[in-house]
């Protein structure tokens, strides 16, 4: 339950925080449209408020991010977790795939050497 209220808390504060940005967004445009009616560099001001106005789109992605990103964490936390609990039967399995290739190699050298024991020796006899 702590886990449960703390996530929420998080996502409220994260909410808060991303809706101040968004409200800071936009009363820099209002600023400067504000400043574009008075400024003589009138068409460099005159880029800026549309760029800003681009960026809240960004920001409210954000947020929703910000929003996901604790069950995100949580579900990762989980896979780890049960990925970890695996790990003895890993190494159980690998420890039996071992053994049987050591026993398939073992399988192998004593069929190569009891070939080579009844392999007749040939001798080569030269002709003159």
């Amino acid at each position: 339950m702590a886990a449960s209220s703390l996530g929420s808390k998080e996502g409220s504060t994260k909410t808060i925080v991303a809706e101040q940005i968004s409200q800071s967004v936009q009363s820099t445009s209002n600023l400067l449209h504000l400043m574009l009616q008075s400024s003589p560099s009138h068409a460099q001001l005159m880029k800026l408020p549309k760029n800003l106005l681009a960026k809240t789109s960004t920001i409210r992605n954000t947020e929703l991010v910000l929003q996901q990103m604790p069950q995100v964490i949580s579900s990762l936390d989980a896979h780890v977790e049960s990925g970890l609990q695996s790990v003895p039967h890993l190494e159980t399995v690998a420890q039996l795939i071992s053994n049987m290739e050591t026993g398939q190699l073992k399988s192998l050298s004593r069929d190569q050497h009891s070939q080579e024991a009844h392999e007749p020796v040939e001798q080569h006899s030269e002709v003159a």
